[in-house]
């Protein structure tokens, strides 16, 4: 998928939009870009970074960092996206303002999104606004019972299948993999330990089975209590895995929560309780 951050970078050609934010790309969100394939060619999102929530002040857990955000849209059909910088000076155009410097210069001819779309100085334009200006505005029903609050709210509470659900998929975890403590490798179970967008949304402590690069993985989210840590870790054991990840980005799925974190009374009995998380793990099938 070609990514612009400018409509400059875009030809301008006839083209259907799906214009939102799509943190997490949900079911609800792959309804509006189906819709813009299905309008005509040229199919192109529109989104914007940051979040604009974030960017009036509020604080937002988001679901997917900006590039995991792009790569679903693209696995999605998209074959070109335009990234906005949502700052204030951008928040304080008019909607006409963003039809002229963003729409019209890429050709937008059909704007697709979901009913509640809102865009310009005081949330003032809606898709009748689109309409009047001229462009084939089309309101996507929502998916009923999905919305990013709601999957958020699951993930909080441990609830993965449920989010995956709405997901549409299983939920994920993505950043480098940085240095750790090693105590994986003395343990006999190496981990990769991510380092995330401190935006991102990191779902309720506990160990949890799942996947990375086509390899099961066990997934320890947690402050290891059993060493009394107190720093938040994301670590992830690839099973039957031999290589060196350090330093590269890895994409982690959660497919299922197999317990909480624990404090144990010998690092005996650690090992042993991580070697049934990784059977566990074998047995693990990916969200329905």
């Amino acid at each position: 998928m070609k990514i612009a951050h400018s409509p400059g970078e875009l030809d301008q050609r006839p083209r259907a939009v799906a214009i939102g934010t799509f943190d997490g790309v949900h079911l609800g969100h792959r309804a509006v870009l189906s819709a813009a394939m299905a309008a005509g060619p040229s199919a192109t999102a529109v989104t914007f970074e940051p979040h604009p929530r974030i960017a009036f002040g509020y604080e937002v857990e988001l679901l997917t960092t900006l590039e995991r955000r792009l790569e679903l849209i693209g696995e999605a059909g998209i074959a070109e996206a335009l990234v906005v910088q949502f700052d204030h000076e951008f928040s304080q155009q008019s909607p006409e303002g963003f039809v002229e410097r963003v729409l019209r210069p890429i050709g937008a001819e059909v704007v697709v999104a979901g009913g509640n779309f809102r865009f310009g100085r005081g949330r003032e334009g809606d898709l009748e606004t689109l309409r009047e200006l001229g462009i084939d505005a089309r309101a996507v029903p929502l998916v009923e019972g999905v919305s990013s609050s709601r999957i958020r709210d699951l993930l909080r509470a441990g609830e993965i299948e449920r989010a995956a659900k709405l997901l549409g998929r299983p939920p994920e975890l993505d950043g480098p993999v940085v240095s750790g403590d090693a105590r994986g490798d003395t343990l006999g179970f190496p981990t990769a330990n991510l380092r995330l967008d401190p935006q991102l949304l990191v779902p309720a402590y506990g160990i949890y089975a799942g996947s990375a690069l086509d390899h099961r993985a066990a997934i320890s989210i947690g402050t290891n209590p059993h060493y009394g840590g107190t720093e938040r870790r994301v670590e992830a054991h690839l099973l039957d895995y031999e290589g060196d990840l350090y330093g590269e980005r890895l994409v982690v799925q959660l497919w299922r929560r197999l317990r909480d974190e624990a404090q144990f009374g010998s690092e005996a009995e650690l090992v042993a309780q991580i070697a049934r998380d990784v059977e566990e793990t074998r047995a693990a099938e990916p969200p329905a």
